[in-house]
């Protein structure tokens, strides 16, 4: 079983906040001693954040739910419950973090330590203290906390590397990584040896320095799902710089020049913006027979599908077995390294908006439905959010919470659907009578 991982889905859920305190202190001439009750803690966030060490996603492959704590509730002397503690995930550079549901990108975490909050934890209640008025001195009122963020999650790894290594199985590529680089991946004479994206250092005899990824082989259809290419080309998306890996040999019968096509086809039908990235052609196995005669056709066939004032790739013969010409690959790698800037690999239109917690005139408060047993359902976020932080234990709270649907037009919509007195009205498992 392969240990490298680079999808993973997740589910993660912040703290609930504390609940307030309904409390009175002892106190002469004071209405029932004063209200004492101090708020809850915060409840503790989800935060994703990146940690060089990691290398893939093995790690969420058995753990996959995260919750945070909840925070502390609040306590007598007007006293704040503890805020819980931030849970903090770790996860390798490159992560993107999606929304499971619709897909959007949340967040595309590259730099190590770089935080990313996936799931915000509720306020605390507010404690009886807060709700003292001149009309009501010592209310026995309180809030239960917020309830935490909740999500699910798909997180993608793409590796984060300088340049990457492409072409058909079997062309050398894991043989060019392993003498340029202290890489030691697998390599042997049949297709897909390598079944996992490979990584290195390249540091060239200048000091220029860059990391390269060598990809499994791609084959004609990768891009449609077959082989093992389309489960891999996610991880050439952050290159900047292609090496073009050709057996000029021909040893597999195949003609290099229309290999040469085929993988810019999977490429471009993969990700248009692929071929943005500049190319350097790679002829390997030039100590081979017919090696030569080969190159000179590619060159010819290349030349006469580019115009005179097009610039055609660089094209660099080299033996990764002999260790021939690798010096002034490396050198040309490293030059237009220094030319090219980074690719942005999402849009705006990947992008999730930012979610904005003021108030939406336009936005429903709440719905209603009818039950198959002709009970009224009431729904929404924002009602369902009001429901859970009400103190049911408290009568006080229970009207403040009646006066809330009031103003929010919840009696008026219900007369409207036809309720009537005595008529069970429903918000989750919580039943009431509707009074008219």
């Amino acid at each position: 079983m392969s240990m490298f991982l680079d999808t993973a889905k997740v589910s993660v859920k912040a703290g609930r906040g504390g609940d307030g305190m309904v409390a009175f202190r002892r106190e002469k001439y004071v209405a029932n001693g004063g209200p004492w009750g101090g708020d809850g803690g915060r409840g503790g966030n989800v935060i994703f954040v990146v940690d060089e060490g990691l290398r893939t996603l093995m790690d969420f492959r058995y753990n996959r739910k995260f919750k945070a704590k909840n925070g502390e509730k609040g306590m007598t002397k007007g006293m704040h419950g503890r805020g819980a503690e931030d849970l903090y995930v770790h996860v390798p550079q490159g992560t993107t973090v999606r929304d499971a549901e619709t897909g959007k990108v949340l967040a595309d975490l590259v730099v190590n330590g770089q935080e990313f909050i996936a799931a915000h934890g509720g306020r605390g209640g507010r404690g009886n203290i807060r709700f003292a008025t001149p009309r009501n001195p010592a209310p026995e009122i309180s809030e239960n906390g917020e309830p935490g963020e909740e999500r699910e999650l798909a997180l993608e790894l793409k590796i984060l590397a300088d340049v990457g290594l492409v072409g058909f199985p079997s062309v050398g590529k894991s043989t060019l990584l392993s003498v340029i680089t202290a890489a030691k991946p697998k390599i042997g004479a049949y297709h897909f040896t390598t079944i996992v994206p490979n990584l290195g250092m390249v540091r060239t005899k200048s000091g220029e320095s860059f990391a390269v990824a060598d990809l499994p082989g791609l084959i004609e259809g990768a891009s449609q799902g077959v082989g093992l290419g389309t489960q891999f080309l996610r991880h050439i998306e952050r290159t900047r710089v292609i090496l073009h890996v050709i057996d000029m040999s021909a040893a597999e019968g195949r003609d290099p020049y229309e290999d040469y096509l085929a993988i810019n086809k999977e490429l471009e039908t993969y990700n248009l913006r692929l071929l943005e990235r500049p190319q350097i052609i790679v002829a390997n196995k030039m100590d081979m027979p017919q090696a030569a005669e080969n190159l000179e056709n590619f060159k010819e066939k290349l030349a006469a599908n580019y115009d005179e004032f097009d610039e055609q790739p660089q094209i660099f013969p080299i033996s990764g077995i002999a260790h021939q010409g690798l010096d002034a690959l490396l050198d040309a790698t490293a030059q237009l390294l220094d030319q090219t800037d980074d690719f942005l690999i999402y849009d705006e239109s990947d992008m999730q908006e930012e979610a904005y917690y003021g108030f939406v005139e336009e936005e429903k408060a709440f719905d209603i439905s009818r039950a198959d047993d002709a009970s009224w359902v009431l729904s929404g976020e924002k009602l369902e959010k009001l429901f859970v932080m009400t103190n049911l234990e408290r009568d006080e709270s229970i009207m403040k919470f009646s006066r809330q649907l009031r103003a929010m037009g919840v009696d008026q919509a219900l007369r409207e659907r036809g309720a009537r007195d005595g008529d069970i009205v429903r918000i989750g498992k919580f039943e009431f009578e509707f009074v008219d």
